[in-house]
């Protein structure tokens, strides 16, 4: 199980409409916010897992970190779908859009 996803930013007031939409497209609110830190939970307000959206702790700018993922439970394939689009729709980059993967296993989608 994941405890927490920390997300380097270099706008945090930008990455907040962008993270503030999609994390609320699957459920997900923001519960904590300072001028360089973001912090989200789940609809019930679980501590864990906690996703957290910050300037980077090194003090150094953010960058790709290519190779990186981080899945999100969606509760259904709609709910994926509508993740994706509200992402989309918000600035982020399309790296293929949602569908079944079932060379992972069986009835996965993303």
């Amino acid at each position: 199980m994941i405890s927490y996803v920390t997300i380097g930013v270099n706008d945090v007031a930008k990455a907040k409409v962008f993270y503030d939409a999609v994390l609320g497209a699957l459920g997900h609110r923001r519960v904590y916010e300072t001028e360089t830190w973001l912090g989200y939970t789940d609809a019930l307000g679980n501590y864990m897992p906690r996703i957290w959206v910050c300037n980077p702790i090194d003090g150094n700018p953010a960058t790709v970190g290519n190779g990186s993922m981080v899945g999100l439970h969606a509760k259904s394939p709609a709910e994926v779908d509508r993740f994706h689009a509200v992402g989309l729709a918000h600035g982020g980059a399309n790296e293929g859009s949602p569908g079944r993967r079932t060379r992972y296993q069986p009835g996965y989608y993303i």
